[in-house]
């Protein structure tokens, strides 16, 4: 770089000011390099410098190199300083990336037309590396210690029913009277059977009803309790809508778990390119915008 410097300034003076070092840096570096090559690449004088026939020919076989070297730190500085460009690859999971997700990407494709948006859905573990994926939703508790996970907001968990499901079997009372009722399962992505969880005196209380529907989709379970055939636990964004409509009713409230998030997930803070930055910030903003929180508003009706 300062034997390439020097070639283009024609002074070992103006080369350390355009490397941001000293005149006295930049003549070591090509003396280190000069004897490394076993010849002279400057005809140095009082008055000027200039390339050797030796130093002329070095210079024009690896000076296109080097150029394509200088364009990518450019390239790669604009990624992380300028305005924000490229492609991102972003994972969710699939009911939430559907219902709260995806609306949001235009609104960021609009303020941010540089930038191109992968979106891929999937509720199995996000692998960062193997599927290049930049950020990833989830669900949950995150007990991963090798992701950067910013928590969106509190993930609440609804026990819900159809009103003519209410009329017809009533609402259980207690987490105790749920086996007595229909309920309606969720099968996760590693096969197993989503077990419903509660606070009951202050300690996690997990349930695993026996159930005659099972879905490995959510919204299909969604539409198997707005149907009318049984119970099941669902999360905030998914019934919100339905429980002020009045298409559901919550049941048990009271005993919501408070553990839970919905997190924005990348692999570390250090020189985020610009386009990840923006990114982050737009969903962060835009989903907290929403009304997906819905407890309170139960609880205050309760007392």
């Amino acid at each position: 770089m300062a034997f390439i410097a020097v070639a283009a300034e024609g002074n070992f003076a103006k080369a350390g000011d355009r490397l941001g070092i000293g005149r006295s840096a930049v003549s070591r570096s090509v003396q280190k390099l000069e004897d490394q090559l076993g010849t002279r690449l400057f005809v140095r004088t009082t008055r000027s410098t200039s390339l050797t026939p030796e130093g002329q020919r070095f210079y024009e076989q690896c000076h296109p190199g080097v150029e394509k070297i200088i364009q990518a730190l450019d390239d790669m500085r604009e990624l992380r300083e300028g305005p924000p460009s490229g492609q991102l690859r972003v994972c969710s999971t699939v009911g939430f990336g559907r219902k709260v997700v995806a609306p949001l990407i235009q609104g960021f494709r609009e303020a941010n037309p540089g930038v191109s948006v992968e979106l891929l859905l999937d509720d199995g573990p996000t692998d960062f590396t193997t599927d290049r994926v930049d950020v990833s939703f989830r669900n949950g508790r995150m007990e991963d210690s090798q992701v950067i996970a910013k928590k969106i907001i509190p993930m609440q968990m609804m026990l819900c029913a159809s009103p003519a499901y209410a009329a017809r079997h009533g609402l259980p009372g207690t987490v105790d009277e749920i086996p007595d009722h229909r309920c309606v399962n969720f099968l996760l992505a590693s096969g197993r059977v989503y077990e419903w969880e509660f606070k009951v005196e202050g300690r996690l209380r997990k349930v695993a009803p026996p159930a005659m529907l099972t879905f490995n989709d959510a919204d299909l379970v969604l539409q198997a309790v707005l149907d009318g055939h049984g119970l099941a636990q669902m999360a905030a964004y998914q019934v919100c809508d339905h429980l002020r409509a009045g298409t559901l009713v919550a049941c048990l409230p009271q005993h919501a778990p408070d553990d839970r998030g919905h997190y924005l997930c990348f692999l570390s803070r250090q020189h985020l390119p610009t386009r990840m930055r923006a990114f982050i910030d737009y969903m962060t903003e835009g989903i907290r915008a929403q009304d997906l929180q819905i407890l309170d508003s139960l609880l205050a009706r309760q007392d």
